[in-house]
């Protein structure tokens, strides 16, 4: 059943901190907070905007080094600051015109259950709460910020012949 549902997904939801990062931040004297991205992880989601899949970042955090980390990526539709993660990813695939039926949703944490409740495959990285993984409908073997997105990225590119496909290389 999940391999079936990866040939119909468009489009990938992600959380940013314990998914795109390992959830540690470090803080400057300044106050200025940073993360740790991975480049596998990097190197799959310029390649799936590449290819023509949707990429959105939806996360409570408000660093604008996440959103320029992003953008060089591809990443155009990153939403900070989110206070509630649903009502943000509704508007979102409303105008968008996208199914949820067709979103893969990687969050970690409770913030992120209440999306991952309505889309078509809801996932989550090794080291998440809970209560996360009992909604999951896939675990990645890999932890938040260590190639947990790769991982689903792949795997639904792989289903749809897009992964090292002539036209996936060439771009």
């Amino acid at each position: 059943m999940f391999l079936n549902k990866l040939k119909d997904i468009t489009t990938f939801v992600l959380d940013v901190d314990g998914v795109l990062t390992d959830g540690s931040v470090f803080v400057t004297e300044a106050g200025e907070q940073c993360r740790t991205f991975n480049t596998k992880d990097g190197y799959a989601i310029q390649l799936a905007v590449k290819c023509m899949y949707r990429v959105c970042i939806i996360s409570g955090g408000k660093s604008e080094g996440v959103r320029h980390r992003l953008n060089s990526l591809g990443v155009d539709d990153v939403f900070l600051g989110a206070h509630i993660k649903l009502d943000i990813f509704k508007k979102y695939i409303t105008d968008n015109h996208i199914k949820a039926a067709n979103v893969l949703y990687m969050g970690d944490d409770i913030p992120d259950i209440d999306i991952m409740k309505i889309v078509a495959l809801p996932t989550c990285p090794a080291d998440s709460a809970e209560e996360v993984k009992a909604v999951a409908q896939y675990i990645s073997p890999a932890v938040g910020g260590r190639g947990c997105v790769r991982d689903v990225i792949e795997k639904v590119m792989k289903v749809q012949g897009k992964w090292m496909s002539e036209n996936a290389t060439s771009l």
